[in-house]
Order: structure tokens, then sequence, then C-alpha cells
């Protein structure tokens, strides 16, 4: 509950892999744009084509670290909300009151426990109805 998130170097670990992934992909971009310029003997347009990767890239870079913050905070109160709910019921505390205490709707606290009640879903529902029309396919034929 003390500290839910992530820490700072599984973050950066996190922030490394990512960022690594756009910059090889792009740099791989530009080893072939360099190639083919290489290969025809023909630097036209070149230039512009390196410049229009690097503002790709940027753009990507940026947008991929803005994933990143709103995952780690994403995480940090998934766990917070996880804690909570663990503590209202190993202590039998009423978790609304420990919500409205934090400042926090009492819904999110009941959404993981109303959700591990859910039905299974459409393939659940699915394979349950299918099995029970083939258990009763033998009696068909009697």
């Amino acid at each position: 509950m003390n500290n839910p998130g992530l820490s700072a170097a599984d973050k950066a670990a996190v922030t490394g892999q990512s960022q690594g992934a756009l910059s090889s992909a792009f740099d791989s971009l530009q080893q072939a744009a360099a190639n083919r310029a290489a290969r025809t003997r023909n630097s036209a347009g070149f230039g512009e084509l390196a410049d229009d990767l690097a503002r790709q890239k940027g753009i990507a870079e940026a947008g991929q670290a803005q994933r990143n913050q709103l995952d780690f905070t994403n995480t940090a109160f998934q766990r917070q909300m996880a804690a909570l709910q663990g503590l209202s019921g190993l202590f039998g505390v009423d978790s609304n009151l420990l919500a409205h205490g934090l400042g926090i709707p009492p819904e999110l606290l009941n959404a993981r426990a109303n959700a591990s009640r859910s039905s299974g879903g459409f393939f659940s529902s699915l394979g349950s109805s299918l099995g029970g029309a083939l258990g009763s396919l033998p009696a068909a034929f009697l």
C-alpha cells in the first residue's frame, strides 16, 4: 500500500526497452534509405527523407514516453486498489468506509471483486452451451 508503483529501476528498464525498440526501428529505416541512395548513386531526396524520419522518430518517442508514464500511473493505482481491497477483506473493514476516508469512489474498490464473480464472458458461455448440446446428443439417438 505504501509503495504501490514500479521501482525506479523497473521504470528505467521499461523506458529503455521501449525507447530502444523505437530507435532500432527508425535506425533501420535510416540505414535502408542510405543503402538505397548508395546503391542507386542518387541522393536526391535523401536529406528530406532523413529529416522526415527524424521528425517521425521524435513524435513516436514522445508518444511512447507519454504511454509509459500513463502505464506507470495506472500500475501504481491498480496496485493501490488491490492493496486496499486486500486490507478490507483481511481486517473486515468496510471497503466503502475505507474508500471514503481516502477520497476514492467505493465503486473502484468493488470493481475487482465484481469482475472476479462475472460469468466468464462470451467464450465461456459458448463452451458451456456447446458442451450441454453435445452431452445431450447421445440421448437423441436412443
